[in-house]
């Protein structure tokens, strides 16, 4: 092996990569189950005691208040006590304050709890992310990160189905279970994340190489070690400063930024889905289940793209296609209801596409040892953007669809805007190569065809 290459940057894609984006997999099924399935629990829980249109609209913000709380604080932690730790600690927290909603019996509680459980999601954001960027081989890394955020639209199409069938099973008791069976996958993810090996990149980066060594032969074999993850891979003392200094001030605004533009229509229509879709003429769960499945079959041809032509053309052309079709549907008079529900579809396809860039990007900009902490930034950013959003949402669904379609037009022309002023591309360059290079104005994409990949010398 050369010694600019590595044994995880051009490592072969093996059964431990896969199993370990399986099991990152689960937090972000876990957030898309969690937002979409608040919808669905107002019914029921009116019967509980009163809901107003102001508690629906705290009680769907808050679980993006409790994630900006948990990217915002534990990323930093992660950074600080290691990926490992955190990757099972955030989901035993998870499963408990999910639990814990069978029992609450005032709208304030479900606030609490919901923040609660945001809390944990977002923490798992940054832990989850950077400890299976830390291991992938460049070559596969956008698809394989990208990914985990697909199966995101997976957990928000689970959560009408589990919603239809506690309704049938529980009646007015619905939204209790319905609340309560996050649990179910935290356990499950939980279980499925039990000795995972602790990231090489990280224990080099606070100087422990003999764990480093250790982590290395467990996965790639007893002839390699961490001295075959590269010459750049090295302890440092890169600080939370870092991040608020050139090259990655701008990098840091821009993934704030994106991030907040996708999120904000996004999570806007999933939290209130039942209602979006009502306006349109169409009620009753299957509307639900086809609107997020087409969130998941937008992710496919993305996740195809992304090595391809890489991240900054990929957001290009779905905030400018969202951009563009919701402006035209929130802007014309007299739409019929059909084509406006076409334009809903639409989106949900556009943002299938680019959305797992979420925690493609962030992972990629920044060095090991802040890793964590921008993505947890990043996380937060998104969703303050997005609990105001939720929360002001029931006052522009009174005012009328066409206001929703053009607020999130605007939001995606922003979201344009700022992708073509600050993205950077990263595809198929190392991490040690993204997090340092600074790509010059009209600097194209790497050809990954034309890249020779070195293959370490045992099977993984």
């Amino acid at each position: 092996m050369s010694s600019s290459s590595g044994v995880i940057d051009d490592a072969p894609l093996t059964s431990f990569h896969k199993k370990l984006t399986a099991y990152s997999s689960g937090g972000p099924l876990i957030d898309g189950y969690a937002i979409a399935m608040i919808g669905f629990t107002y019914a029921s829980m009116g019967t509980a005691f009163d809901v107003s249109d102001a508690d629906k609209g705290l009680i769907a913000a808050a679980a993006l208040v409790g994630i900006f709380v948990g990217g915002a604080v534990f990323g930093w932690v992660t950074d600080r006590v290691g990926r490992h730790v955190m990757y099972i600690v955030d989901l035993l927290a998870l499963a408990l304050f999910s639990v814990l909603t069978l029992w609450v019996d005032a709208v304030w509680q479900v606030v609490l709890l919901r923040f609660a459980i945001g809390v944990a999601i977002g923490a798992d954001y940054p832990i989850a992310t950077s400890l299976l960027a830390e291991y992938l081989p460049r070559k596969h890394r956008g698809k394989m990160l990208g990914a985990t955020f697909v199966v995101w639209a997976i957990g928000a199409t689970l959560a009408p189905i589990v919603a239809i069938a506690c309704t049938a099973a529980f009646g007015d008791e619905a939204w209790r279970w319905m609340l309560a069976s996050t649990a179910i996958f935290a356990i499950i993810t939980l279980l499925f994340r039990l000795g995972t090996p602790e990231s090489p990149r990280w224990l080099l980066s606070k100087g422990r190489v003999d764990d480093a060594d250790a982590a290395i032969r467990k996965v790639f074999g007893s002839q390699y070690s961490s001295a075959d993850l590269g010459p750049e891979e090295k302890a440092g003392s890169v600080s939370l400063r870092t991040l608020l200094r050139p090259p990655y001030r701008s990098r840091l605004l821009f993934v704030c930024l994106f991030w907040m533009c996708q999120v904000i229509p996004m999570l806007s229509i999933y939290s209130f889905s039942f209602d979006v879709l009502a306006t349109v003429g169409l009620e009753g769960n299957g509307a639900e289940v086809f609107l997020a499945a087409l969130f998941v079959v937008g992710g496919i041809p993305g996740l195809m793209l992304v090595d391809r032509i890489g991240r900054k053309a990929l957001l290009v052309y779905s905030f400018g296609g969202i951009a563009v079709i919701w402006g035209m549907a929130g802007l014309i008079p007299g739409l019929p209801m059909m084509a406006i529900f076409a334009a809903i579809c639409l989106f949900a396809f556009l943002s299938g596409s680019s959305n797992f860039l979420e925690v493609v990007v962030p992972n990629e900009l920044f060095p090991t040892q802040v890793r964590a902490t921008a993505v947890g930034i990043g996380t937060a950013a998104s969703r303050i953007g997005a609990a105001v959003a939720v929360y002001l949402m029931p006052v522009l669904l009174a005012h009328g669809i066409g206001w929703v379609l053009i607020a999130g037009a605007a939001v995606s022309l922003a979201g344009l805007v700022v992708t073509v002023v600050w993205g950077e591309e990263t595809a198929g360059r190392s991490l040690h190569e993204a997090s340092e290079h600074r790509a010059a104005p009209g600097d194209p994409s790497p050809d990954l065809a034309t890249r020779r990949l070195s293959t370490p010398d045992s099977t993984l």
